[in-house]
């Protein structure tokens, strides 16, 4: 259980913070972008719960909880000596993949093959989840980046691609299951 009885801490005034194994590293450090893009993507799903419904709305609801676990893994060094730590270490498993992977076959079911590629928008929900889709992207990126320096959890790397994925066929679902897809049109305005 977490308990925070004070906000401000005033050990990052000097631009470092820790990590989950108290290490203390600059706030621009990859490690630090990763987990902390992990928590903008979780605030981007939030504005897109505020147009979900029904079970769209549960997902992301559960989609936020595993950006917490993401955000848990990627903010502790070196997966081999979890061990060592003095409390359970959370780590993103292939299970959160899995499930992610169940969700996207299920919407992906209901949706016509693509065409064309597809321009962010439609439903404000579609545009939210677009959103969210390029923001789990940065996150990849970074996390991926991190990972060419460092040992991180690979399940966590595959999750975030699972994850833009999902966003994606999410906001197709979201545009009338494809029929108000806002479709691109190359060249259209030369």
């Amino acid at each position: 259980m977490v308990v925070l009885n004070k906000i401000y801490t005033r050990t990052g005034d000097k631009g470092e913070t820790a990590l989950g194994n108290g290490d203390r590293v600059a706030k621009y450090a990859v490690r630090v972008e990763a987990y902390g893009t992990s928590d903008e993507l979780n605030s981007v799903v939030g504005l897109a719960r505020l147009y979900a419904e029904g079970v769209m709305d549960d997902q992301l609801a559960a989609i936020q909880n595993d950006l917490f676990d993401l955000g848990a893994d990627l903010c502790r060094p070196d997966p081999q000596n979890d061990g060592d730590a003095p409390y359970p270490v959370l780590r993103m498993v292939e299970s959160q993949v899995d499930r992610l992977e169940r969700e996207i076959d299920a919407m992906n079911a209901r949706l016509e093959p693509l065409r064309s590629f597809i321009l962010p928008g439609g439903s404000a929900l579609a545009a939210h989840l677009h959103q969210c889709r390029t923001v789990a992207r940065r996150a990849e990126r970074l996390s991926v980046e991190l990972a060419t320096m460092e040992t991180i959890n690979e399940a966590a790397v595959k999750y975030l691609n699972r994850l833009s994925d999902w966003f994606f066929v999410a906001a197709r679902i979201a545009n009338d299951d494809g029929k108000a897809d806002v479709l691109w049109v190359p060249g259209a305005n030369r």
